[in-house]
């Protein structure tokens, strides 16, 4: 197909191993109508319904003339829907949505402590990614439009984004985002709060008044949009002032959980990581700390070795241990190791059977004190024991049965 000017839209992703994507170049015309060229490699089985979706599109936006190429290479629904979305309001600058069906499946909250032992970070504008990601039970999956984007890609990404949660099964995960830097992540929300995200990632925090601003920005689309499901927040501590500011930011409203991001916060030290991590000893123990204090969780950075499984277990072990309740992950295969080291192992749940029987047997008895052995029990012990009952017996590790199992031992 021939264009005329150089006034193009060009959208999408094209090339050697690209997959289950389409690029559109779109032009808009004085005269000539509508003229649509399609090359897909799915042509004989589905270049009808591709072409009806197209035209669709142009007709929703009302274009008379107008010059498309989508070069397909299996990409679904969503993705050609997102991407000609794209193009046609980077041509016409309309603020109108295309919106295509929200999954009945898609319509969970999740809560404030949920179990957030692993995070899955995909791409936000590489879309073959996406396709059955939770299948692998993360904890969570984050569609990321920081890092992870080109900025010349970030405009486009959130329609990509913005169709994934509405029409891909997170089986259950967690559905997170990871928006770009405060301030202008703001302008990502608008895509996001509308369409039952759980929780968004906020990169680079380094005040409580970045939180507040996307706090206000939340409310304000939720009112606009009449959202009542809660969105919760994960700032990211990626510097030194970050993580001097580390206890303001996790006492904020609405945020649920705090990560540390190594890649950033140690090249911000000017300094190499390393596995040891010796080197950010210091930051993951002030944000374990003022995670602890404000009650919220503490994550920890990505393993960035997707082949080495034995130091990520390593890595996973000495994270529990300066009391981190999760971490991030960037390849499937780390998830399992996560879950496992991450989970409670065989002593403390011993160790929680017996506190959480003793405190059942003291209140049996009207004993405002509980004591096991010699050793008196504050009620923030029995409950951090309980949920980790609760948590082992979800996990298939105790008998939901445990107590009458543990009397008759």
């Amino acid at each position: 197909m021939e264009f005329l000017t150089d006034k193009l839209a060009l959208v999408g992703n094209k090339g050697k191993g690209i997959r289950s994507d389409c690029h559109v170049t779109m032009e808009l015309a004085e005269s000539g109508g509508i003229q649509v060229e399609l090359i897909s490699k799915v042509e004989s089985m589905y270049g009808d319904d591709i072409r009806k979706l197209i035209f669709g599109i142009i007709a929703y936006y009302g274009l008379q003339n107008v010059r498309v190429l989508v070069e397909d290479t299996g990409a679904l629904s969503p993705v050609l829907a997102a991407r000609m979305e794209a193009a046609i309001r980077l041509l016409t600058s309309s603020g109108k949505e295309y919106l295509i069906p929200m999954l009945t499946e898609n319509g969970y909250e999740t809560t404030r402590d949920r179990n957030r032992f692993s995070r899955l970070y995909l791409p936000g504008n590489t879309p073959s990614l996406m396709i059955n990601a939770g299948i692998h039970k993360p904890g969570g999956i984050i569609l990321d439009l920081e890092d992870a984007v080109a900025p010349a890609k970030k405009y486009e990404a959130r329609f990509i984004v913005r169709n994934a949660l509405r029409n891909m099964d997170f089986y259950g995960a967690e559905r997170m985002v990871r928006i770009n830097q405060v301030p202008a992540g703001l302008a990502d929300l608008v895509f996001l709060v509308p369409h039952n995200v759980n929780l968004l990632l906020i990169p680079k925090c380094e005040s409580a008044e970045q939180i507040r601003l996307v706090n206000e920005k939340i409310s304000q689309l939720k009112a606009e949009y009449k959202v009542s499901s809660p969105i919760w927040l994960m700032p990211i501590i990626e510097s030194a002032l970050g993580v001097l500011k580390s206890l303001e930011i996790a006492q904020s409203e609405n945020v649920v959980a705090m990560a540390i991001g190594l890649e950033d916060y140690t090249a911000d030290l000017g300094t190499r990581r390393t596995q040891e991590g010796t080197e950010s000893f210091f930051a993951r123990s002030m944000v374990v700390n003022a995670c602890k204090a404000a009650g919220i969780q503490a994550i920890d950075s990505v393993f960035s070795d997707i082949a080495d499984m034995e130091a990520l277990k390593e890595t996973v072990i000495r994270s529990k241990a300066l009391g981190f309740d999760g971490m991030g992950c960037i390849h499937p295969r780390q998830i399992r190791v996560i879950h496992e080291y991450y989970a409670p192992d065989a002593a403390e749940i011993e160790k929680a059977k017996k506190i959480v029987n003793a405190f059942i047997e003291a209140t049996a008895k009207g004993l405002g004190v509980v004591s096991l052995g010699t050793k008196m029990i504050d009620p923030p012990v029995v409950k951090r024991a309980q949920k980790l009952i609760d948590l082992a017996v979800s996990m298939g590790k105790l008998s939901a049965d445990w107590r009458n199992e543990f009397l008759e031992a």
